[in-house]
C-alpha cells in the first residue's frame, strides 16, 4: 500500500516536470549502449527535429536573452542527442546495410534517396556544404559574439551595480527591486558567459559529424565487401546511402540549432520578439522599397534578363512600398489637423518627475576605484563610509544624510570628489594597492614613491609600495591604505561642515528622537516656545564652533528656560554655550588640567567692547586695528600649537561671538571661549596676551 501510494505520488503533475531532465538525460544515454529498432530510430530522429525547430522558434520569440535563459542547457542537450542517435544509427547501418536502403528506418532513407535523388555523390557534396555553413559561418559567429558579449557584459558589471545602488540610495527603488536587479545583471553574466562555453558544443558537434560520416563509410565498405561478399560499387552504394542520409537527418537540426544560438547572442534587447523587429526595421521605411523595385524593374528591361522574375518582383515591392507610403501618411494628417488641440499634450511632456533632488552628500570616483565601493567585489570603502556615519552620529549628536556613490567617466581613473547639496568640496586621487605615507613632520628619512599631499589636511605626503610599509612605519610616516584615504577626507569634510548637514529635517528626526524619552519636554518647547527654525539656528550656531549636540536634554531644558525672554538664536546660543561650558572645556582640555589659554589686553578689550556697541560686528573695528589683531593672533596660536597646548582664546561674554566670526577664517584652528563657560572647578593660566607692548 505505501508502495503504490510513493509510485502515484512520484508521478503526480508537479513531479512529472521534475522527472522530465533526468528521463531525456537516462533515454539519450542508452541509446549509445543498447541497440534500437527501425521504428524507434525514426521516431528519435523524428523528435530530434521537431525539438530543433521548437527551439528555433523559441528563440525567434523571446524578448531578452534571459527569457531564454536554459538555452546553453539546451545547447549542450540537444548536441548530445545527436551524437547518441549517430551512435545508434551507426549500428543499425553496419549491422544491417547489406539488407536495403529501409535497413536504419524509413526517415533515413527519405534523406538519403528522395533528398538527394538516390545519388550519393550529390548527398556528399550537400552534406559538406551543410557542414560548412554550420562550422564555419553560423556557429564561428555566434561563438565570437557570445565571446565578446560575456566580456563586455562582465566589464560592465561594477559599473551596473553601482547604478542599482545609487537608485536605492536615492530612494528610487526599494530594497526588493534592487535585490532583483543585482539578481537580473549576475543572471545576465552569467547566461553569456555559459553561451561563450556552449557554442563549442555545436562547434564540437559539427568536426564530429564530418569523421562520424567517414568512419562509417570506411567501415561500411569494409563490413559490405569482407563480411557478406558484396562488391565495392554495390556495398558503396548501399553503406554510403545510409551513412550521408544518417548525417543529414544530424545535420539538419544541428543547423537550426545554430541558428538559433546566433539568434539570441546577435539581437537587441528591445520589447518586440524578432520577427516583429525584422518587418519593422527592413520593410518598415517605403522609400527604400520603393528604390529597390526602381532598380530591380530598370535590371528587368534589361534584353537577355529573366525580365519576368525582376518586372514581377518589381511590381509586389513597388505596391507594397506605395501602401506603406499611403499608410504612413495617412495617420500624418489625421494627427495634423487637430494641431491647436495637441499642443498642450505637448507641455505634459516634462513633469516634477523629471526634477531629480541634488544630493546632501556624495562621492564620485575614477572607474579604478570602483573595485573600493562595488558590493559584489566586498569593497572595503562601503564599511568604512557606514562606519564614518555611525561614529559621526555618536560623537557629534546627529545622524547625517547617507553619502550616495556613483561613478563618474569624467573623473580622471584614480580620481574621486566629494560633493555638497551638489557642489564641490573636496577632491583628490589614491591608488588602489599602493599606501600613502604622511609626512607629520618629525620624520628620520626620506621615502621613494610618488610626492603629493594629503587631500584631508594638505600635510606633504609620499605613495609608496605596499612593500615598503614597515620601512615608512620606521621613519616615522603616518602610513595609510588608498579606502582610508578617502575615508579619511570624506570625514574630515562631514565634520568641518557638520552644521551645514543640520537641516530641518535631520533637526525635527532629532527632537522626533529625544521625543521617545521626553515628549512633554519636546511640547513644551517646540513649537509653543520656540520655531523648529530657531532652535535649528541655535544647533548650527553649536556646530560652526565645534561643539558637539550630544546632550539634547541640557540644550533643550536652557532653550526652554531662556526663551520666554529672548527669541533671538545669538542670545540663546550664548546661553546654551554656558549650560555647556563643562562640556565644551573638556573637549579642549581632557582631565583635569589647568587651561593654558590666550588671552587680549585689557585695553584693547574696551577697544572691541565700544565697536560690538557701535556696529556689532566686526566692521566697527578698525582697519589697522583688525590687521594687528588678526596677525598678533595667527602668531600666538602658533606658538600654542608648537607647544602642544589647543590655541584657545578666552574673552569676555560680550566679545566671544564677534571674535569668533571675526578671526575663524584667518586661523580655523582657534576656539574662542567666554570667561563664563569655564566651570569654577577649572584653573586657568594666561600664556599670551594679544595686544600687550612689547
Amino acid at each position: 500500500m505505501n508502495g503504490a501510494l510513493a509510485f502515484q505520488s512520484l508521478f503526480a503533475r508537479g513531479n512529472l516536470r521534475q522527472l522530465a531532465a533526468p528521463l531525456l538525460i537516462v533515454m539519450i544515454l542508452s541509446m549509445m549502449v543498447l541497440p534500437l529498432p527501425p521504428f524507434l530510430l525514426d521516431l528519435f530522429f523524428t523528435f530530434n527535429i521537431a525539438l530543433s525547430i521548437m527551439v528555433l522558434l523559441v528563440a525567434m520569440y523571446t524578448m531578452k536573452a534571459l527569457d531564454f535563459s536554459v538555452f546553453p542547457t539546451v545547447l549542450l542537450v540537444t548536441t548530445l542527442l545527436r551524437l547518441s542517435l549517430n551512435v545508434a544509427s551507426t549500428r543499425v547501418v553496419l549491422l544491417h546495410g547489406h539488407t536495403g536502403p529501409d535497413a536504419a528506418g524509413k526517415v533515413i532513407e527519405a534523406f538519403g534517396y528522395f533528398l538527394v535523388g538516390g545519388n550519393y555523390a550529390v548527398g556528399l557534396v550537400v552534406f559538406v556544404i551543410l557542414v560548412v555553413i554550420n562550422f564555419v559561418v553560423i556557429t564561428k559567429g555566434a561563438g565570437r559574439i557570445a565571446e565578446v558579449t560575456a566580456r563586455f557584459t562582465l566589464d560592465a558589471m561594477p559599473g551596473k551595480q553601482m547604478a542599482i545602488d545609487a537608485d536605492l540610495n536615492a530612494g528610487l527603488i526599494g530594497e526588493d527591486e534592487a535585490r532583483k536587479r543585482r539578481l537580473l545583471v549576475g543572471q545576465e553574466a552569467d547566461f553569456f558567459g555559459s553561451m561563450d562555453g556552449a557554442s563549442k558544443f555545436v562547434r564540437g558537434d559539427a568536426v564530429a559529424g564530418i569523421l562520424i560520416l567517414f568512419i562509417n563509410i570506411i567501415g561500411g565498405l569494409i563490413v559490405g565487401m569482407l563480411q557478406h561478399d558484396m562488391s565495392f560499387s554495390q556495398a558503396a552504394k548501399n553503406y554510403t546511402l545510409l551513412t550521408i542520409g544518417d548525417g543529414l537527418v544530424a545535420q539538419i537540426p544541428a543547423l537550426i540549432i545554430s541558428t538559433a544560438a546566433g539568434l539570441v547572442v546577435s539581437r537587441v534587447a528591445t520589447e518586440e520578439d524578432i520577427g516583429q523587429q525584422f518587418v519593422g526595421q527592413i520593410f518598415g521605411n517605403p522609400t527604400v522599397m520603393l528604390l529597390t523595385a526602381a532598380i530591380l524593374g530598370v535590371l528587368g528591361l534589361i534584353p537577355g534578363m529573366p525580365n519576368l522574375v525582376f518586372l514581377l518582383l518589381a511590381s509586389a515591392l513597388g505596391s507594397l512600398g506605395w501602401w506603406a507610403q499611403k499608410r504612413k501618411v495617412r495617420p500624418a494628417t489625421k494627427e495634423a489637423a487637430p494641431a491647436v488641440e495637441a499642443a498642450p499634450v505637448e507641455s505634459q511632456d516634462a513633469s516634477w518627475t523629471d526634477v531629480a533632488p541634488v544630493d546632501v552628500l556624495g562621492l564620485e570616483v575614477g572607474y579604478r576605484l570602483i573595485p573600493l565601493v562595488d558590493r559584489t567585489q566586498d569593497g572595503e570603502l562601503l564599511k568604512r563610509i557606514r562606519g564614518l556615519r555611525k561614529k559621526f552620529a555618536q560623537e557629534v549628536g546627529f545622524l547625517a544624510a547617507p553619502v550616495h556613490i556613483r561613478d563618474n567617466l569624467e573623473l580622471r581613473p584614480n580620481g574621486y570628489r566629494i560633493t555638497m547639496k551638489g557642489v564641490e568640496v573636496g577632491v583628490g586621487e589614491t591608488y588602489p594597492g599602493m599606501h600613502l605615507a604622511i609626512n607629520p613632520g618629525r620624520v628620520a628619512g626620506p621615502l621613494p614613491g610618488t610626492p603629493t599631499t594629503d587631500p584631508a589636511f594638505g600635510l606633504p605626503a609620499i605613495w609608496i609600495d605596499s612593500g615598503l610599509r614597515e620601512q615608512a612605519h620606521a621613519l616615522g610616516y603616518t602610513v595609510v591604505d588608498a579606502g582610508t584615504v578617502v575615508a579619511t577626507h570624506l570625514n574630515h569634510v562631514i565634520l568641518s561642515n557638520a552644521a551645514e548637514l543640520l537641516g530641518r529635517q535631520e533637526t525635527q528626526a532629532l527632537l522626533d528622537h529625544i521625543a521617545k524619552d521626553s515628549p512633554k519636554l519636546i511640547e513644551d518647547l517646540v513649537p509653543k516656545m520656540l520655531s523648529l527654525s530657531v532652535v535649528q539656528r541655535v544647533l548650527q550656531n553649536l556646530l560652526e564652533e565645534s561643539v558637539t549636540i550630544r546632550d539634547m536634554r541640557t540644550i533643550i531644558e536652557t532653550l526652554a528656560e531662556h526663551a520666554p525672554r529672548s527669541q533671538d538664536p545669538l542670545e540663546l546660543t550664548t546661553q546654551v554655550r554656558i549650560a555647556l561650558g563643562r562640556a565644551i572645556v573638556q573637549q579642549l582640555y581632557p582631565g583635569n588640567s589647568e587651561l593654558q589659554v590666550m588671552a587680549i589686553e585689557p585695553g584693547l578689550e574696551r577697544l572691541l567692547g565700544q565697536a560690538v556697541q557701535g556696529g556689532g560686528d566686526a566692521s566697527g573695528i578698525e582697519p589697522g586695528l583688525a590687521d594687528t589683531l588678526l596677525r598678533e593672533t595667527a602668531a600666538a596660536a602658533q606658538r600654542q600649537e608648537e607647544a602642544g597646548l589647543p590655541a584657545v582664546l578666552l574673552v569676555p561674554g560680550q566679545l566671544r561671538w564677534l571674535l569668533s566670526r571675526f578671526l575663524r577664517r584667518a586661523v580655523p584652528q582657534l576656539r574662542v571661549i567666554a570667561n563664563a563657560e569655564v566651570p569654577d572647578s577649572r584653573t586657568i593660566r594666561v600664556t599670551t596676551i594679544i595686544g600687550a607692548k612689547s
